[in-house]
């Protein structure tokens, strides 16, 4: 099979941009509905996450299915090819893995290492099997992934990392309002970075915290982990005016806190500061006056500007990127080994068959033989024939691994004439020189 993946992240999508297409893909079966019905695509995975919206396809040819890719986006979103075109990204290939096992590890995303992205993409890959959008060829490169991803966090301390974002966001609250231990605080969500928020406040010592949800149980385990309150939806607009950060990052596709609500607590208030954590994508926050004081926002894009700074320069990161060198690695030698089998089990084939022919002729010269030496020459013929394959066989595996590995299988079918019915295809894309943009001269 042959991966291709296009979409669009906060490393190349302002974040009004990114916002909207996350919005316009809330339905991921729906995007991968529209990714199937177009040509030259077989298999479909759509991840759709706080930080990146990407499709994952099985295609044949690259430009075919990126604009396959992109004329679905295009009507399941209702925003125009071109303007869609202006922010997204196309790999493909051994680039399309090394892409999706980055994605998986957290190593592409906005907070490095954050645990979340694993989870979501083994949500998406349990979506779109349960959907039938997903078959064999991709299900083995996505399992792959999630193991790479596992072990780059067992093996290294990027988990660590994972937390900055929160930490990041939480200390910006502290510059507003002094220490959380004495500060009202309210948790709006009950999922994954609800939990990793909720345990980064418990370790600072927040007492006063309420959590905030639709549904009522999940809310409770989360308030338990921190001994706060419970409260629903409805009561938002009254914690917004007593508390003193609301930290927000719900799934919603709509806004959560209203700018209404906002400006009657700020009223209320008098000249307490408001400090407003937005980490959810589309934003939970609603775009506020700009003449609204007391109130501090600080959402993904702010905190992105905070985490750029010395993000790549880690020893963690630098552990974790090796990790999933490696495992590209692997995996390319694993395909190219397997894309030779058919070559070689096609020469051996061919010798068995010269050599059965011509034992045969050899058989109807000869007359009557004693069966034992019939045997023993049937037994030398095909020793020399398997130890003159033997080297070049294991030598053509070997090779596969490396650089312009097909070739050495294109070199025996030509050689020996052979007939391969699983033909090989270059990997196209696997480093330089491959198509890795939208476009010829997009953007990598």
């Amino acid at each position: 099979m042959t991966l291709l993946v296009v979409g669009a992240s906060h490393r190349t999508c302002p974040l009004p941009q990114l916002e909207r297409l996350s919005a316009a893909a809330s339905d991921p079966v729906e995007i991968g509905r529209l990714v199937l019905a177009e040509p030259y695509v077989t298999e479909a995975m759509v991840v759709s996450t706080c930080n990146r919206v990407e499709v994952y396809v099985e295609a044949d040819r690259f430009h075919p299915g990126v604009a396959a890719v992109s004329a679905a986006l295009s009507t399941g979103t209702g925003i125009d090819v071109a303007e869609l075109g202006e922010h997204m990204y196309a790999h493909y290939d051994g680039a399309a893995v090394e892409h999706l096992f980055q994605v998986v590890s957290g190593l592409d995303s906005m907070a490095l290492g954050e645990a979340q992205i694993l989870g979501q993409v083994r949500s998406a890959y349990t979506r779109a099997r349960t959907a039938g959008q997903l078959g064999p060829a991709m299900a083995a490169v996505v399992d792959r992934a999630l193991r790479v991803g596992r072990r780059a966090r067992a093996e290294t301390g990027l988990d660590r990392l994972g937390n900055r974002m929160v930490t990041e966001a939480l200390d910006v609250a502290e510059q507003h309002v002094g220490p959380l231990s004495g500060a009202r605080v309210a948790v709006v969500g009950a999922g994954g970075m609800a939990a990793l928020v909720t345990a980064t406040l418990a370790r600072r010592g927040a007492s006063g915290v309420t959590v905030v949800n639709r549904t009522e149980s999940r809310a409770t385990r989360l308030a338990a982990s921190v001994d706060g309150q419970v409260a629903p939806l409805s009561a938002l607009p009254d914690l917004l005016a007593g508390c003193d950060v609301v930290i927000s990052c719900t799934g919603s596709v709509g806004h959560v806190v209203e700018a209404a609500h906002v400006e009657a607590a700020v009223a209320a208030r008098g000249s307490r500061p408001l400090v407003l954590v937005d980490l959810a994508l589309p934003r939970d926050v609603a775009p506020l006056p700009d003449d609204l004081r007391g109130v501090v926002v600080v959402d993904l894009e702010t905190l992105g500007l905070r985490l750029a700074a010395d993000a790549d320069g880690t020893t963690e990161v630098t552990r974790a990127r090796s990790v999933v060198a490696g495992e590209v690695r692997v995996w390319r030698s694993e395909v190219e080994a397997a894309t030779v089998t058919p070559t070689v089990v096609a020469l051996r084939s061919q010798a068995d068959a010269v050599v059965s022919a011509e034992l045969l002729r050899l058989r109807g010269r000869l007359g009557n033989l004693d069966p034992a030496v019939v045997a023993e020459v049937e037994r030398t013929v095909r020793r020399v024939v398997d130890k003159v394959l033997h080297t070049p066989t294991v030598r053509v595996k070997e090779l596969a691994g490396g650089p312009d590995g097909s070739m050495y299988a294109e070199a025996l079918q030509t050689l020996f004439g052979l007939s391969v019915a699983d033909s090989l295809d270059p990997v196209a894309s696997f480093g330089d020189g491959g198509p890795g943009a939208m476009a010829d001269g997009g953007r990598p």
